[in-house]
């Protein structure tokens, strides 16, 4: 998955300014500014950046390895000819995971900052705390932490059958598997049950917890899960969510599954014989 690294992420938070070796991290909507194209994604360092953009109010966003990386937005700024802004749909794929993953992780703080400059409770203009990362509003208190969605990523099981679902309406075409979000006084395992039942009509036991995976693009923490059919197989799609659905053995799960994330990386571990 994108985020398995062989370097350390420290989140905590500081209050750093940018030196020259720091690593820019700047959007402009859902693109990043880059250096290069997509395929070889590379993030720029200050020391690379035109006065203007050097110029830019950023914060200090985290430390990836022995890199500091630092935040700004540039709706307003053109950049130099050589840096092109690069939208997350385009770098997500890009060899480099270190750089896809700081990227993913810098426009979910991106857009959370850009949600929250004003107080949704009294209107008035939010600041930084000074303490942790989070908005506080100066006038009634309120305090913002950055927007995380919980969520579930289901592999059904049935002996050697795959329960493969294809969503409806989406961009992303290929099979992928049961998901769905976590509502509001739900157990985590029955936001699983729930959201089979809702998407297939199926039901199902024997739940297993298998890992998470901070899906960042979306602002979400997937919890990925395994669990048998219990009773009948019959499908049944909740056609709002899901174009198809239906039992795939082993030697027909696909392999152009998405190699960077939770849902790839289960098909993968069934089609080779994991998780019974």
């Amino acid at each position: 998955m994108f985020q398995d690294l062989e370097m350390a992420y420290d989140n905590a938070f500081r209050k750093l300014p940018p030196s020259d070796d720091g690593v820019a991290l700047i959007f402009r909507g859902d693109a990043v500014l880059a250096c290069g194209d997509a395929a070889a994604l590379r993030l720029p360092r200050f020391s690379e950046l035109p006065a203007p953009l050097r110029a830019l109010p950023f914060r200090y966003a985290f430390t990836l390895g022995s890199d500091r990386f630092f935040l700004a937005d540039a709706a307003d700024a053109d950049a130099a000819q050589e840096l092109h802004w690069i939208p997350s749909r385009e770098y997500r794929s890009a060899p480099s995971r270190a750089a896809v993953f700081a990227a993913a992780v810098g426009e979910s703080l991106h857009r959370w900052y850009g949600s929250t400059r004003f107080c949704g409770r009294c209107g008035q203009p939010m600041g930084d705390s000074t303490t942790e990362r989070a908005r506080v509003c100066p006038s009634c208190g309120l305090t913002v932490y950055p927007k995380i969605c919980p969520a579930v990523i289901v592999a059904v099981t049935d002996g050697d059958r795959l329960l493969l679902t294809k969503y409806q309406g989406r961009s992303f075409k290929r099979f992928a598997l049961v998901a769905g979000f976590h509502e509001i006084g739900e157990t985590i395992e029955d936001t699983v049950r729930r959201e089979v039942f809702e998407e297939t009509g199926l039901r199902v036991k024997n739940l297993r917890y298998y890992k998470s995976q901070p899906w960042v693009f979306t602002d979400s923490l997937l919890m990925g899960f395994w669990c048998d059919l219990d009773g009948s197989d019959d499908v049944t799609i909740q056609k709002s969510e899901l174009s198809e659905a239906g039992w795939y053995p082993r030697a027909s799960i696909p392999t152009d599954h998405s190699g960077i994330s939770l849902t790839g990386e289960m098909m993968e571990v069934f089609r080779q014989g994991g998780e019974r």
